[in-house]
């Protein structure tokens, strides 16, 4: 089972995300996702910059991809999306289908991401036909669903599978800016205020308890993710690889701590909730093997 660092969820400024990437390249994992995938109006790194990181972290010995917008709206976020689909060099996380159809046109495998929607083995065969040699589950689809769905695949139709196992989930994303809209501003207009939210901006409910993060057109779980526990259940279910999300502090720790539970699960989480993967409530903590 190896270790994946998804990629960048939230807006940072170039020279901190410069700065975690050095980091980066340090740890002990295997595969690194690089590219933005919430906003097009994030440009402190641009495509040739990406490019760039992409090769300084594979000469480090990862394998590096790089990771598509989920949400296409423009001509321009098109005419982007092409750019890196053809950039000749790494492997692309498709986010959406426009992706998967530019990929496919080319003749190119690809990872399918959570943002495309794989609900039973029909469309798993016809994405893999079409290219797809890796495949992120939706962050509701858990141990049942996936256990139904490698039953009813063919053999030779399954790819590698990579689970969410660490970070806040990305749960929605919309048209419409929610970081804006939070600040009064209109989405075209935003002051890029998404830079004064390193880990987005917390959501509570009417009764003030914790319930979300806004970043952007992204909605987040305000709960981390943690599969630590469940890494022999992730093996027994046919997973391959377990992404980690990147986080602003302590990724280093998080790191470790999922490398060491490769061999030997942890009986204490670090983490907020495990309930997606048990068929509950994505914010629930169940322990390991509960229902």
């Amino acid at each position: 089972m190896r270790l994946t660092l998804g990629p960048l969820q939230y807006f940072w400024p170039r020279r901190r995300v410069l700065d975690f990437y050095a980091a980066t390249a340090e740890l002990p994992l295997d595969v690194i996702y690089l590219g933005e995938t919430v906003c097009s109006k994030r440009r402190e790194l641009r495509g040739g910059d990406w490019l760039a990181l992409a090769r300084e972290l594979a000469a480090s010995g990862r394998e590096v991809v790089l990771s598509a917008l989920t949400l296409i709206e423009a001509e321009s976020e098109l005419a982007s999306l092409k750019r890196l689909a053809g950039n000749g060099e790494f492997a692309v996380e498709a986010n959406d289908m426009s992706a998967v159809q530019l990929l496919r046109e080319r003749g190119l495998s690809f990872v399918a991401g959570p943002g495309v929607n794989l609900y039973n083995q029909h469309a798993l065969a016809l994405l893999r036909r079409a290219g797809m040699t890796r495949w992120v589950p939706g962050v509701e689809q858990g141990r049942e669903q996936l256990a139904e769905i490698r039953q009813a695949a063919d053999a030779g139709m399954l790819p590698e599978i990579e689970l969410i196992a660490w970070g806040r989930l990305p749960l929605a994303y919309s048209a419409r800016c929610f970081t804006a809209r939070a600040h009064d501003l209109a989405k075209d207009d935003c002051g890029f205020r998404c830079l004064d939210d390193p880990e987005g901006l917390p959501l509570a409910t009417r009764d003030g308890a914790p319930f979300l993060r806004i970043n952007g057109i992204q909605v987040q779980s305000e709960a981390v993710c943690d599969l630590a526990p469940e890494i022999d259940e992730l093996r027994a279910a046919g997973v391959n690889l377990l992404r980690l999300y990147p986080q602003p502090q302590g990724m280093a720790d998080t790191v470790a701590y999922f490398r060491a539970a490769l061999a030997q699960p942890p009986t204490q989480r670090r983490g907020d909730c495990n309930g997606y993967w048990h068929g509950a409530a994505g914010m629930r903590m169940l322990a390991a093997g509960g229902s």
